[in-house]
């Protein structure tokens, strides 16, 4: 199964999906499509991802988006970072593709295809 934290309105997000979606076709595979701004994930869902992406927290958070400054978090740890992603979903980066125990932050969306090779 591969997993993809996507949000349908973001053009790099579509185009990892249309990757994924392709590869999962061609191996049979069942494809996860986790809306994360309808179904946000939790603090240990974030937790696991990170693990998974090999990275921090600041690596995985959109530090653009307004909700980042309103809340102060430019000097923020891992775990208020997470905390606050799972509060405010709309700061996960995206998208995260996960195949075999490995994750990937397909930005650009071909970042994707050495996760699905590997």
């Amino acid at each position: 199964m591969i997993t993809i934290y996507h949000n349908p309105r973001c053009s790099k997000s579509r185009e990892a999906f249309a990757l994924v979606e392709a590869f999962a076709q061609r191996r049979a595979l069942a494809v996860d499509v986790v809306d994360y701004l309808k179904s946000p994930p939790t603090f240990e869902q974030l937790s696991a991802l990170k693990e998974l992406l090999g990275c921090s927290a600041a690596d995985m958070v959109r530090s653009n988006e307004e909700e980042f400054a309103a809340l102060g978090l430019a000097q923020a740890g891992d775990e208020a970072l997470l905390r606050a992603i799972a509060a405010h979903p709309k700061l996960l980066q995206r998208p995260i593709v996960v195949y075999r125990n490995r994750a990937v932050i397909a930005r650009p969306p071909e970042l994707v295809d050495g996760l699905l090779a590997g």
